[in-house]
């Protein structure tokens, strides 16, 4: 995370403000003078932060006009900085859902492609994380080696295109991954439904792969719905 330096930090302040709707879309930010003023930094931080800002889309600046917030679609949030601010901000639900509609879209096809195309490397790293979500013993050990699975099946898909995707929503996905084993009634609650998506990846059933995948995520829908 980008944040931990000074310029960083500003950045970070700066964009979930933006994220959280204190300045609207076409909005001007403060002056230069208020804002050093208000952060307690240098012009330098204050620009590079604002670079930092312009980089991921979410402010244009423009000679003697200032810094604007650009409009929502120019908003970059397939950045990884970006996007776990905006987790950070946004209704809780609301993004939860949002985060949902991607993996749905996702998740299903990536697990059939995984049964057909997985490596002997990639499928012991997806039975590596499988024994530890059985052998979790709380929330934690848990979230760890689901997250590791999730994003296993990514990678043994064999597709350098999709790969890229897990390391984007690795943080945001960590957090609705203990928020789903909060809500359940015990942390290990679907290690079944993981269990018959490994078990068709596994196999190579590209189908059965899907259709499991898709299953345990109608599952996870309803805590978050719930």
């Amino acid at each position: 995370m980008i944040q931990r330096d000074l310029h960083g930090r500003v950045a970070y302040m700066l964009a979930t403000s933006i994220l959280r709707g204190d300045y609207a879309p076409g909005a001007l930010l403060p002056r230069e003078a208020e804002l050093m003023q208000s952060f307690g930094v240098s012009r330098t931080v204050l620009r590079e932060a604002l670079r930092t800002l312009t980089s991921k889309g979410l402010v244009e600046s423009r000679p003697k006009v200032g810094t604007k917030v650009r409009r929502r679609s120019a908003w970059n949030l397939l950045d990884a900085d970006l996007l776990e601010w905006y987790s950070q901000v946004a209704p809780q639900l609301e993004f939860a859902l949002k985060l949902q509609e991607v993996r749905e879209m996702v998740e299903p096809y990536a697990a059939a492609l995984a049964a057909r195309s997985h490596t002997r490397e990639s499928i012991d790293a997806l039975e590596q994380a499988h024994a530890a979500m059985v052998a979790a013993r709380n929330i934690d050990e848990w979230v760890r080696a689901d997250l590791r699975f999730h994003l296993g099946i990514l990678t043994a898909c064999s597709n350098e295109l999709l790969m890229p995707l897990g390391s984007l929503i690795e943080r945001t996905l960590e957090s609705q991954l203990r928020l789903n084993a909060k809500r359940a009634d015990v942390f290990n609650a679907a290690l079944q439904q993981h269990t018959t998506v490994y078990d068709a990846i596994r196999a190579r059933q590209p189908d059965e792969a899907r259709a499991a995948m898709a299953d345990l995520l109608g599952v996870t829908r309803k805590r978050i719905e719930a």
